[in-house]
């Protein structure tokens, strides 16, 4: 599922500043995979039988795209799926049809449900940051989408400075965690926090709450958040909204 939304999306972003709105019925196709895909594993999830997959990426880090859907992501699963699913449609019918890059814009929903799906399944601490960075970058780009605009521009850079400072101290929590504990897999970690001196715990802690606070986002880092839904086109604003803000919670 997290292949079908990178090939469609890089696919969609290649037809540039196409105006054809049939692109996000395309784009739509993805979501609506996974929709199909969740529901039908649904009953043997929510009766414990959780789903997992596990692909070795760099050995020598310890590093893979470990995948696990269970009840608990099973709510972020179909919350990504569904309304993504219908932004897709919803823009169908939004957008002029003489309005330039729409391929460029089905395709950034595309790659930022992809990183959500990834971020909300993700089992190995590593490949939860990579996608938790990869869904900064696609956020940027989407409220940049109108790249001509200065306003839009900046407001994009706000949002990328902030989330990615956050980012940085998220990174510092997953390099002690890791060093501290000894493994990636985020079920061992959870299992060996006790291990933990107090100290070690309030400040890892910090590090990962101070990340999600800005993610959020609460106050005082919720600055980026207003000219990020005042220059985002519609589509991207409702994602951001609906979606992306829960991951910090989540």
């Amino acid at each position: 599922m997290l292949l079908v939304h990178l090939c469609f999306g890089a696919a969609l972003l290649g037809l540039g500043r196409s105006d054809d709105r049939r692109l996000f019925w395309v784009a739509a196709i993805p979501p609506a995979a996974v929709l199909v895909w969740v529901l039908a594993r649904a009953g043997g999830i929510l009766d414990g039988t959780a789903v997992s997959e596990t692909i070795n990426w760099v050995s020598g880090l310890d590093l893979a795209v470990s995948l696990r859907v269970d009840a608990f992501s099973l709510v972020m699963v179909l919350l990504v799926a569904g309304i993504g699913v219908l932004i897709q449609v919803y823009a169908s019918r939004y957008f002029n049809p003489d309005t330039p890059g729409l391929g460029r814009l089905a395709g950034l929903l595309t790659l930022f449900a992809g990183a959500m799906l990834g971020l909300v399944t993700a089992d190995n601490l590593l490949w939860l940051y990579v996608c938790w960075e990869l869904t900064s970058i696609t956020s940027y780009l989407l409220i940049g989408w109108s790249d001509r605009d200065p306003e839009a521009r900046s407001s994009a850079l706000q949002a990328l400075l902030m989330t990615a400072a956050g980012g940085l101290v998220m990174l510092v929590g997953v390099i002690a965690l890791v060093w501290a504990l000894g493994s990636t897999n985020v079920p061992e970690l959870f299992q060996r926090t006790a291990l933990l001196e107090p100290t070690q715990q309030a400040w890892i802690f910090g590090a990962f709450a101070l990340a999600f606070a800005i993610k959020v986002p609460i106050l005082p880092f919720h600055t980026w958040l207003a000219d990020a839904h005042t220059e985002a086109p519609t589509a991207g604003s409702v994602i951001l909204a609906a979606i992306l803000l829960k991951l910090g919670g989540y």
